[in-house]
């Protein structure tokens, strides 16, 4: 009996160790595709953009293994619950996210932010998706854990009210002229981004702060999600020093992946158009790589068993959209216009046009997070008809931008 015991875990010492190194396989192979593709390939073929989309993917995926393991030994330290820890780790894996974007944004600021809000939708979808592959009861409901409930749901009807109140503006402003600007040259300008930028991250400050106070503190747990991180046997804490090599590689690594992933976009958005496909195609395919740091994050903790970091990152790809990504890449945007990266709009102050493809994607953020929010709110739960019109939505300004861009 003991010698059984004794396999058994020398066995699990073993798979552990493993998995313990896999996150350096994965970044050791993912830089190597990039370095191949970055000084092996001359041209921007598909070849290129092969290389640089895998290689950059697989770095991602390193990164995302970092972090979760930085935030978990920090979680531990500080006797944080999954949810709490989930959703700190989920902040990092916008730093891929918001390089690509940089980058899309200084070639064409109007592409970029469309792309930006399509992460909305993108991730809204993800959500749906996710919620789908939860455990249900007999009536088709998957329980969602209760900081997701109790502050999500919060700042899914404060987005529905910013993108609602932001995309009337826009409307508003196309339909009535408003001193030297007309219906035909109706713009944001750089102070408006910069308005619009800083009020948006402000909510998510407020945000992060009321979680860690109201979940990461003792208290009577309400569900298994909402106890604190549990250590295996025999496991010791992990050093801050460790935690910092674990979050400083991962920062880095997300932004070398991100870069690539970056490239690789652009390449391919490039051959689309070649192939005479719309402007707005390439957006979306823009948007679903864009968001890829956050299917990584969720895919890596889901099939670590960790799914309220797991479902901590889904709801994050929504929430950290209109109060993360979407304020900082109008902040980058004024920046670049301000210091000449980006050309202004008639000779003015204008940065983004007001079109219906940039006020049709910010306005039809309203109607999913007020499906997202009725969905959590309600009960705490999220059934099928829910998952379906998350998902619904998100094809229907799929198809408004690829069939009339």
């Amino acid at each position: 009996m003991s010698n059984d015991s004794s396999l058994h875990s020398d066995k699990d010492a073993h798979e552990g160790a493993h998995q313990g190194k896999q996150w350096l396989w994965l970044l050791l192979s993912g830089l190597l595709l990039i370095a191949i593709g970055t000084f092996a390939v001359d041209s921007h073929g598909w070849l290129l953009a092969a290389l640089l989309g895998v290689g950059g993917l697989v770095v991602v995926f390193a990164s995302s293994e970092m972090m979760i393991k930085a935030v978990d030994g920090y979680a531990k330290r500080k006797k944080m619950n999954a949810f709490v820890a989930g959703t700190m780790a989920g902040l990092s894996s916008n730093i891929p996210e918001l390089v690509m974007l940089a980058f899309v944004l200084i070639a064409t600021p109007r592409v970029g932010f469309i792309v930006t809000l399509l992460t909305l939708h993108v991730g809204a979808a993800a959500f749906g998706l996710y919620c789908g592959a939860l455990p249900r009861d007999i009536e088709g409901n998957a329980t969602l854990p209760k900081p997701l409930v109790g502050l999500s749901t919060d700042l899914y009807a404060a987005a529905a009210g910013v993108f609602f109140s932001i995309g009337m503006i826009m409307i508003l402003m196309k339909a009535f002229s408003v001193g030297t600007v007309t219906a035909s040259n109706a713009f944001l300008n750089t102070t408006d981004l910069y308005v619009f930028g800083v009020i948006l991250l402000l909510i998510q400050v407020v945000a992060i702060t009321r979680l860690v106070k109201r979940f990461s503190k003792d208290h009577a747990p309400s569900s298994v999600e909402d106890v604190p991180v549990e250590m295996a046997k025999n496991e010791s804490l992990m050093s801050i020093s460790t935690i910092l090599t674990f979050s400083l590689a991962g920062l880095v690594a997300s932004i070398i992946g991100g870069h690539s992933v970056g490239e690789f976009a652009g390449i391919l958005v490039h051959k689309l158009e070649e192939a005479g496909y719309s402007e707005m195609f390439g957006a979306v395919i823009l948007s679903i790589f864009a968001s890829a740091g956050a299917f990584v994050m969720i895919g890596t903790a889901h099939f670590q068993k960790k799914y309220s970091i797991a479902m901590a990152n889904a709801s994050g790809a929504i929430t950290q959209v209109p109060f993360l990504v979407l304020p900082i890449a109008m902040i980058m945007l004024a920046v670049f216009t301000q210091t000449g990266l980006i050309p202004h709009i008639n000779d003015s102050n204008g940065v983004i046009p007001i079109d219906i493809h940039t006020t049709s994607t910010i306005i039809l953020g309203f109607p999913s997070m007020l499906i997202l929010w009725k969905a959590v709110q309600d009960d705490g739960q999220v059934n099928w008809v829910e998952t379906s019109t998350m998902i619904a939505i998100f094809l229907l300004v799929i198809y408004l931008l690829v069939a009339h861009g």
